[in-house]
């Protein structure tokens, strides 16, 4: 009996230890940010495309531009509430570092070296380059202080232990940036990595797996959506998605919210298209360029009304 105990006491051990080394935080090598000087410009396309304003700006606020947070996300792991990042050096993130930053929207980490929740889409964000994360960064500090506190997540056991989320980042976060394909032009490049991105297009259009992690089989196809509240639509070229819509459709839609047949887009998304519709027309034609050439994929049928 005294040979079990000691047998299960040293598995026990060993298991404490391999949760620890497996669940590490992982950051940017400090040599990595070399003098740069920031591209404003480009951080603000990137703020627009990752409808940073729709989730980050306070509800029922007039001001798009200032991101004191307070959404409230439900979801089945319990209740996210959206943090403040506005410039406030106190409540936002005004007193953070670059690298500070940069940790957080590639690699999931934040300013005290813990894990962050993915209901940040930094699996989507990770295919950024640094250099693009960076003048993000700069853009932001250009925007408004907003002092409103930032509220803590809801969630029940054993999703509030965020050591955990060490393991589902060696399941679902590969650390790999956007790597153009040579067989495509530029056009199509540029579109995937807007899609694929900054735009993290699929963390709404997919379907997900019991973890909360994109189904790639499901990617692009549609499922419910991660708030409870209807149905998310396949946008790929499937007979069950958007296979009659062309490149012109695609553009169309992303500067004004309007389908082929003259429906308008509802909820979320008229924040999204708002920013879509700040884009250059190369960008929002790129992105309808990348998003005709997805794989059609059938996703999980939405429940009958």
């Amino acid at each position: 009996m005294r040979f079990i105990a000691k047998a299960f006491l040293i598995a026990a051990v060993i298991g404490l230890a391999a949760f620890y080394a497996f669940s590490v935080t992982s950051i940017q090598p400090p040599d990595a940010f070399e003098p740069k000087t920031a591209d404003i410009v480009r951080g603000e396309t990137l703020f627009n495309i990752g409808g940073c304003a729709s989730r980050h700006m306070t509800p029922r606020q007039d001001d798009h531009l200032k991101l004191g947070g307070g959404l409230t996300l439900k979801s089945p792991f319990g209740t996210f509430h959206v943090p403040n990042i506005s410039s406030d050096a106190n409540a936002g993130i005004g007193a953070w570092t670059e690298p500070q930053f940069a940790n957080a929207i590639l690699k999931g980490v934040g300013r005290n070296g813990e894990h962050l929740y993915p209901s940040l889409p930094y699996t989507s964000y990770q295919r950024m380059p640094l250099s693009d994360a960076r003048d993000l960064f700069a853009y932001l500090k250009t925007l408004p202080p907003d002092p409103a506190a930032s509220q803590p997540h809801a969630l029940t056991f054993p999703f509030d232990v965020r050591r955990l989320i060490g393991l589902w980042k060696l399941l679902f976060l590969d650390g790999k940036t956007f790597t153009p394909d040579p067989t495509k032009d530029a056009q199509y490049n540029r579109g995937a990595y807007l899609v694929e991105g900054p735009g993290h297009c699929a963390e709404c259009h997919s379907g997900r797996n019991l973890l909360g992690a994109i189904k790639p089989s499901q990617r692009f196809a549609g499922g419910a959506d991660l708030e409870g509240e209807g149905w998310v639509p396949n946008i790929t070229p499937h007979p069950d998605g958007l296979a009659s819509w062309s490149v012109g459709d695609f553009e169309f839609f992303l500067s004004t919210g309007l389908t082929p047949d003259g429906a308008s887009v509802s909820g979320n998304m008229r924040e999204v298209i708002r920013k879509t519709s700040t884009l250059s027309p190369e960008d929002r034609r790129a992105m309808a360029s990348y998003l005709v050439s997805l794989p059609p994929r059938q996703g999980a049928k939405p429940p009958k009304r």
